[in-house]
């Protein structure tokens, strides 16, 4: 990881953003943190020498953690990519022990985002193309009928030892941590949400029963990994095609999905927002990883639109985003109303962003263009 010249008068980004954190046994370098983006460009799902490349160039860069891009987990209804990395397998497994190895040398940490699409599978598609879409109660996102199953007790078992079996393995081959992908409106969140939520059964119902699942995913993961070994989860209350949707309207309700989280063996969440400067409830100026980390006392990291003027959406519209000031985040950060910033599309752009901010050089700071998402830069 690039240091600052020592004759370099730190800039307040510098100071702020460089301080180490510790999330259970891991101590972080800085308060940078890479954003989980799915890039596609593992053939297979096995990441090659470009992938390791890509984390790489940021570690290298001063990004102190680093989030994979999701990752399928081992159940066959787990994606509906063939070119998105899964954490499963002999060959897929040695490609990420590498990358790990290659971030580590660089001088960050890094932790794998493991995944299941639940009902946003759509039918005949890699890498499992029989495999059917499974979720909650068999609903799309819209809260229509789809094409898929509700799950089964023996479906839960599964996907929950799925989970587990990948974070053992991510502790085996060196990475650092895990994170649970539990947003957006993938599987573990179509439990966490009532919209697509409407089991009758102990995983359905109120905010508590609805976040049973993803209790029983985190306390499986506790227990096959070493008791420092960090676990993650990210949540958000917005969905994909649903972006009004929110899992809780009031900072109780929110309290009564994360406590059992953390109850179960969360170290630090990530809360998923498109604009982190917005306020997520009435009456404060808290955003949803500041409401986080207050209600639970566990670290929090924010993200949503980092250096930019728009939120992500716009990237896969094919727009633009021009730079916008990092003087709210660190005023934010300074006073400690969350602990880390993910970063994402502006890393996606420019693999050193980091250490331009970190250095005082924010005037080499680029626009980002959507063109980089069709390569691995």
């Amino acid at each position: 990881m690039t240091a600052l010249p020592e004759t370099a008068a730190p800039s307040r980004a510098a100071q702020i953003l460089s301080r180490p954190i510790s999330i259970n046994g891991l101590t972080v370098p800085n308060r940078i943190a890479m954003a989980p983006m799915t890039r596609m460009f593992s053939p297979g799902g096995v990441p090659g020498e470009d992938v390791r490349g890509y984390y790489a160039r940021r570690a290298a860069s001063g990004v102190g953690l680093i989030v994979t891009e999701g990752t399928y987990v081992g159940h066959a209804s787990a994606g509906q990519s063939d070119r998105v990395p899964r954490f499963h397998g002999e060959e897929q497994l040695a490609g990420w022990a590498e990358v790990a190895a290659a971030v580590h040398e660089a001088g960050g940490t890094i932790v794998p985002q493991l995944w299941h699409i639940g009902m946003v599978r759509k039918a005949g598609q890699p890498p499992v193309a029989d495999a059917p879409a499974v979720g909650p109660s068999g609903l799309r996102l819209d809260g229509t009928e789809g094409t898929g199953e509700a799950m089964t007790r023996r479906d839960l078992d599964d996907v929950i030892g799925a989970f587990a079996q990948a974070a053992a393995d991510a502790e085996r081959i060196g990475f650092d941590g895990v994170e649970i992908h539990g947003a957006h409106g993938y599987l573990v969140d179509q439990f966490l949400w009532a919209g697509t939520n409407r089991r009758t059964d102990a995983y359905g119902g109120d905010p508590v029963a609805r976040a049973r699942f993803a209790e029983e995913i985190v306390a499986a993961v506790r227990e096959r990994v070493s008791p420092e070994f960090p676990v993650i989860f990210r949540y958000s209350q917005w969905k994909q095609e649903a972006y009004d949707a929110r899992l809780a309207e009031t900072p109780e309700e929110l309290e009564a999905i994360l406590a059992p989280l953390s109850a179960a063996g969360v170290d630090a969440f990530h809360a998923s927002t498109r604009r982190y400067w917005l306020p997520e409830f009435e009456g404060s100026d808290l955003n949803l990883a500041g409401w986080t980390k207050k209600l639970t006392g566990k670290p929090a990291i924010t993200v949503g639109s980092v250096g930019l003027d728009g939120d992500f959406i716009k990237a896969f519209q094919g727009k633009g985003a021009e730079l916008g000031s990092l003087d709210n985040l660190l005023d934010r950060l300074e006073r400690e109303e969350f602990d880390l910033v993910a970063v994402g599309r502006a890393l996606l752009q420019d693999p050193q962003w980091a250490q331009k901010v970190l250095s005082g050089r924010s005037e080499e700071l680029r626009p980002y263009d959507p063109a980089s998402l069709r390569s691995l830069s």
